[in-house]
């Protein structure tokens, strides 16, 4: 069976003291969870204190982008090498955000993906489409275009996770239904299947992310491709969090 992974996506908020003071609140809260995974990703700011935070407890640290290049003149850029310096263990990819504003393509989310791996980093490579192409009916083409160009190349995904989610849904409120979310996660399994035989795929973990909250997770974790969340607004209070953990904890 697939183990459930719930990973918080701190995006550009907390200084590095509330980073701590959240990262320490999930601990204690996460203590009694006995299967799955938690993984928090805070500010690069604040990567270091709260790996610090965290350190010999179930909570795993994730960075929230990297560069696929080791080292150079690349102002801003953080190396895959700096992330394990501080105790990375898994790294977003991709993110709408990053496509969005961004302006990060398929072909730049591969090289990242590829360059993870290398480093012995776990990708959670985001894939989704907007509101406006699902109204045009093509999720599946963007989707699979998502999957198929960002793990060009990629020969073993042991290591990858995929978050779907959906553009239109992510800080909206919006969120899809678990049949909805259900179609699109099976549709992303079945390219695996094609791209790495029935046995692999189904040992890779799909997340889905878009307003996920404690009141809907069950819902959708209760579909058989979910395997988790990527979650955004509601990882930042304790409460919320280890809400939606506690209501995934056991059902997976």
């Amino acid at each position: 069976m697939r183990e459930w992974i719930v990973a918080g996506n701190w995006k550009m908020h907390n200084t590095v003291a509330e980073s701590i003071a959240l990262a320490k609140a999930i601990k204690e809260g996460s203590t009694a969870i006995k299967n799955g995974e938690v993984i928090v990703a805070p500010t690069f700011t604040a990567l270091f204190s709260v790996g610090e935070a965290i350190k010999g407890s179930k909570v795993l640290l994730a960075a929230q982008d990297m560069y696929y290049e080791d080292k150079g003149a690349f102002t801003g850029e953080i190396s895959p090498g700096m992330l394990k310096d501080v105790g990375c263990t898994y790294v977003i990819i991709g993110h709408s955000e990053r496509r969005k504003y961004f302006h990060e393509q398929n072909n730049d989310v591969n090289l990242k993906v590829k360059k993870a791996l290398f480093a012995g980093l776990k990708p959670i490579m985001c894939v989704g489409e907007t509101d406006e192409e699902r109204e045009k009916g093509v999720t599946q083409d963007v989707v699979g275009r998502q999957i198929k160009e960002g793990l060009n190349g990629v020969e073993k995904i042991e290591d990858v996770v995929i978050a779907y989610e959906p553009v239109w849904a992510i800080g909206t409120g919006k969120v899809a239904t678990p049949a909805q979310a259900q179609e699109v996660h099976a549709f992303i399994r079945g390219i695996l299947k094609n791209l790495y035989g029935g046995s692999t795929a189904d040992d890779v973990r799909i997340l889905y992310g878009g307003s996920v909250t404690k009141d809907n997770i069950g819902d959708l974790i209760a579909m058989a491709d979910i395997d988790g969340a990527l979650v955004g607004g509601a990882s930042l209070k304790a409460d919320g969090f280890l809400g939606i953990i506690n209501n995934i904890s056991g059902k997976k």
